[in-house]
């Protein structure tokens, strides 16, 4: 069953790599046959806030169809970071303060309820994108990242809980791909007692999960083997009633993600389309 809806998809004004112009969405969205999907650039801190703002200009102007949404993508980030940005002291760092904080302390969202709704934001994509100042060995990272997940599936500002598990940077070869620490050698590395209290808390509060195309699934650098292990994952999540939701996470000048591949490897499990959840059109 072809894919037609996708709920993480980066535009020219997140504050990274990403290039693609709304119209430009619009128009490959259109080829691929999408019929649901939502525009989600990035904000760690409120740093990013004028990204989020011109990311909304840019929406409205290309007066998308009611099945076209506006949303946010955020990062688990610490409390103390957002204090200390607050202070003026360091600066607009794009990416928060990556050194310097208590290990273990308090998580936060970089933007208030108020700003979302302001923005007219309806639907937050949200994520674990680095450590919180722990050391970087297997245990402490697996321990944090868990953390992070079930921070972000019990809060209420958070619509989807994005690519869980996802790395990205440390312990990357230099051919590009990773191939042991933290989980790529064996993603049973996490204990299952963590996904059991992931998904209790997923289902508690009513979240979803992503199933992330190409920060995960079609990610070039992340082994075969970590993949297969990675779809049963995804399948025991289904099955225990967790909400799923694909995103494809684009980042590229051109929206031409390979949907029948990520397809064919969803089916393997089980996983199709129509499981997935989406948001219904906008009203008015």
């Amino acid at each position: 069953m072809p894919i037609t809806a996708d709920w993480h998809i980066h535009t020219r004004n997140s504050c990274d790599q990403a290039s693609l112009t709304v119209a430009d969405l619009l128009a490959g969205a259109a080829a691929l046959g999408m019929t649901d999907f939502g525009v989600t650039d990035h904000l760690h801190t409120p740093v990013n806030l004028p990204d989020l703002v011109a990311s909304r200009a840019e929406f409205d102007a290309a007066a998308p169809p009611p099945t076209v949404h506006f949303g946010v993508e955020l990062s688990s980030v610490s409390r103390w970071e957002l204090d200390a940005i607050a202070t003026g002291a360091h600066g607009a760092p794009t990416y928060g303060l990556r050194d310097g904080g208590p290990a273990d302390g308090p998580l936060a969202l970089g933007i208030t309820a108020e700003a979302l709704r302001a923005l007219g934001v309806e639907y937050v994509v949200a994520g674990a994108h680095w450590p919180m100042y722990v050391p970087y060995e297997r245990e402490a990272i697996i321990r944090d990242y868990h953390r992070q997940n079930l921070f972000l599936a019990a809060h209420p500002l958070v619509t989807i809980v994005a690519h869980p598990w996802w790395w990205m940077g440390h312990w990357q070869a230099e051919d590009g791909s990773y191939r042991a620490e933290p989980w790529f050698d064996d993603f049973g590395a996490i204990p299952a007692s963590m996904h059991d209290e992931f998904a209790a808390a997923a289902l508690q509060h009513g979240t979803v999960v992503e199933i992330n195309l190409c920060a995960q699934l079609l990610h070039p650098g992340y082994p075969e083997r970590y993949k297969a292990q990675y779809l049963d994952y995804l399948a025991m999540l289904k099955a225990r009633g967790v909400p799923l939701s694909i995103g494809s996470d684009c980042h590229h000048p051109r929206y031409d993600i390979d949907f029948p591949r990520a397809e064919a490897m969803l089916a393997t499990v089980g996983i199709t389309d129509a499981d997935c959840w989406r948001l219904p059109p906008r009203q008015g």
